[in-house]
Formats: C-alpha cells, sequence, structure tokens
C-alpha cells in the first residue's frame, strides 16, 4: 500500500520541462546560506530554490556600510532581497521561507510587495514583538561556538560537529565577528508585529517548544493577526527545526507551499513524527 508521504512526494514532483516555481531562502541572524544544508537539495526537486546571501558579515557590502558609520538595518535587508528579486531572478511570485531574522525580512517584504509574493513560510521568526533573547551573542564575544549550539539546538548533542566547526572559525575572524556585532545592533530592536495584518499572502508560522531565543507563546498569538495565517508548534526542537527537524519540515515546506489548500497540519505528518525513516532525511 503506497503511504501519504510516497504520494506526496509523487504527486509534487515535476513530470514535463518547465520553469518550476521560484523559492527563496532568507537565512537568520546566527546562520548564512549554507545553513540550509538540510533543506536546499531535497526542496530543489519541486522548486527553483535561490539563496541570496544578504547577511555576508564577511562582505564588502556589510563593511562599506560600516566604515561608512552606516547602520544595518532590516530595511537595508529587505532593499537589498528586493534588488536581488527584482534585478537578478525576475520571476515572481515568490515563494519565501525564512528563518529568525529572516522572519523579519520576510514579514515586511511580503507587506510592502504583495505583489510580488506567492506563499510564506516563516520558521522560528523573531520581531514578533517579544524581547528576543541572544544567549549566541555570549558565544561570539567569548568565541565558544559550543555555547552557541547550545542556545539554538533542543539536543546539542545531535548536532552535526561541522556546524560547531564552521562557527569556531567564523568566531576567529574579526572581520565576520564585526560584521555579526553590527548587523544585531541595528535589527535587534525591530519588531514586525503590526505588519503581520499586511501579509495577505498564505502563511505558515512555525514555531518549538525549545526555542530559547524567540517566545513560542508570542509567536502564536502573532500567528492569529495573519490574515491567511496557520500556525504549527514543534516539540522538542529548538530555533533551528529546518536543521533539527529538517525530515519534517521538508516536507511540510512542501506541502503548505503546493497544496490547493494548505495547512500546517496534514494528516501525513502524523506518520512522518511517529518514526521518522532513512528515506525522509
Amino acid at each position: 500500500m503506497r503511504s501519504p508521504i510516497k504520494g506526496l512526494i509523487d504527486r509534487l514532483r515535476p513530470r514535463h520541462y518547465g520553469r518550476r516555481h521560484p523559492l527563496v531562502l532568507i537565512n537568520g541572524l546566527a546562520e548564512q546560506a549554507e545553513s540550509w544544508y538540510r533543506n536546499r537539495k531535497f526542496w530543489s526537486r519541486f522548486f527553483d530554490v535561490h539563496t541570496p546571501n544578504i547577511l555576508a558579515y564577511e562582505g564588502e557590502t556589510i563593511h562599506r556600510l560600516i566604515a561608512a558609520k552606516e547602520p544595518i538595518t532590516v530595511d537595508y535587508l529587505v532593499n537589498q532581497l528586493h534588488i536581488y528579486l527584482d534585478q537578478f531572478v525576475q520571476t515572481p511570485p515568490y515563494h519565501l521561507v525564512a528563518s529568525s531574522l529572516g522572519g523579519k525580512v520576510a514579514v515586511e517584504f511580503a507587506a510592502r510587495y504583495p505583489e510580488m509574493i506567492g506563499r510564506v513560510v516563516l520558521l522560528c521568526p523573531s520581531g514578533m514583538g517579544d524581547e528576543e533573547q541572544l544567549p549566541i551573542m555570549d558565544g561570539v564575544v567569548g568565541r565558544n561556538a559550543e555555547m552557541m549550539v547550545k542556545s539554538v539546538f533542543h539536543k546539542p548533542r545531535l548536532v552535526d560537529r561541522e556546524i560547531e566547526r564552521y562557527y569556531r572559525s567564523k568566531f576567529a575572524n574579526r572581520k565576520w565577528q564585526k560584521g555579526f556585532i553590527r548587523t544585531v545592533r541595528g535589527t535587534l530592536a525591530h519588531t514586525v508585529r503590526d505588519k503581520m495584518k499586511h501579509v495577505l499572502a498564505p502563511t505558515l508560522l512555525v514555531t518549538a517548544s525549545g526555542d530559547k531565543v524567540c517566545s513560542p507563546v508570542t509567536a502564536e498569538e502573532a500567528a492569529r493577526e495573519l490574515p491567511n495565517g496557520h500556525f504549527r508548534k514543534i516539540e522538542r526542537c529548538g530555533h533551528a527545526p529546518q536543521i533539527e527537524k529538517h525530515w519534517l519540515i521538508n516536507r511540510l515546506v512542501v506541502d503548505f507551499l503546493s497544496s490547493t489548500e494548505p495547512t500546517a497540519h496534514p494528516s501525513w505528518t502524523k506518520l512522518i513524527l511517529a518514526k521518522p525513516t532513512r528515506a525522509s532525511k
């Protein structure tokens, strides 16, 4: 008997030549485009995936702003995303999947340019109105990659050790560290709670019970203000469900972005949560 999961994949996989719907991934504050490493390959089966690196802490663009004593703000990041899509992709409407700080960028972008948006998925988004906790800052300032990992993940011992090694190398890079800290200063106080009512596209907001950075309670309250919103809380998960629960997030995102009647709780997710299999990774 065909499983619901296999049926989902067969239904969505393209079967003829043609351009796939564009999907734009917007990473968070402590992440880079590489942080989608457990998602991009899977989503590329169904979408034309783009990962604009608008938060390149070592990049010359950010450091030109720093040299000119200009702040790195959410408005700046929204403008950079608009330039990228308007000039270098040019295939609207776009689906957006955004994590953490990327959620602020996605909400602002969707509210300003509704004609450019298909659907939106927000993964543990920041800026929902709560006072954000940034234990990662202690890791950056103290150059303690292990502390950063513990602040983000529910079960740090199960996290790919390459993540810790990656951040250890970045924390030792003064240029990266300077770009990161200046971005924190310019974006931390920015909230998008008042913009939620202006996001007209179907939007899935995913939070996690073990999120130490953004309040799951506040996220659920904010999701109710979306005109076409859907909400999902993932148990036993931290601030990066796209990594820690990728076997669920990968399929949940594909289903939400592709279904004629999108929902946060498709029936097949009960099977995945009951028993994640090798094939689902």
